[in-house]
């Protein structure tokens, strides 16, 4: 295994746009265990960044941050993202990594990691996903290295976010 987990050869961003539900995590301060309704928005803006909205409920309340995210390289599946303001984004050290790991052909699911393998998402287009398909990409997921016990499979309540 390499010290970092391969990520897909590439990926089309103008097709990636739009909504994702989030299906599983691992545990991150930035998204309480209670928070349900985990969703993420972007588009791609004109200077080739993507705007990134991050939107979870928590005790009835929805709360909502945005970022930017721009590719590292031609692949399209190494990007960065920063939640700070925009005038603050220039600081080192202050952006996050979001590497597509795998990706369904139709664009329908995404699995995404850190290559310290810390941070892991399973996404979908929808907010449900079969079994089937979310234990195939977990299971890519391990392969690459992931430890997946402390995974947390968030709930979608159908309340709008």
């Amino acid at each position: 295994m390499s010290d970092h987990p391969a990520t897909v050869a590439h990926v089309d961003l103008a097709r990636y746009m739009g909504a994702w539900y989030e299906i599983a995590r691992l545990p991150m301060r930035f998204e309480p265990e209670d928070a349900t309704d985990i969703s993420a928005h972007y588009a791609l803006q004109d200077d080739g960044k993507v705007e990134v909205r991050n939107r979870m409920r928590r005790g009835g309340e929805v709360e909502e941050a945005t970022g930017e995210a721009g590719a590292v390289d031609e692949s399209g599946s190494r990007l960065e993202v920063s939640f700070l303001p925009q005038g603050l984004r220039w600081i080192p050290f202050t952006r996050g990594d979001y590497w597509i790991l795998a990706l369904a052909p139709d664009y329908s699911v995404s699995l995404v990691g850190s290559p310290d393998r810390k941070y892991l998402w399973l996404l979908s287009r929808t907010p449900e996903l079969d079994a089937t398909t979310r234990e195939h990409y977990l299971a890519i997921a391990r392969q690459r290295g992931f430890d997946l016990a402390p995974l947390i499979h968030t709930p979608h309540t159908g309340q709008p976010t």
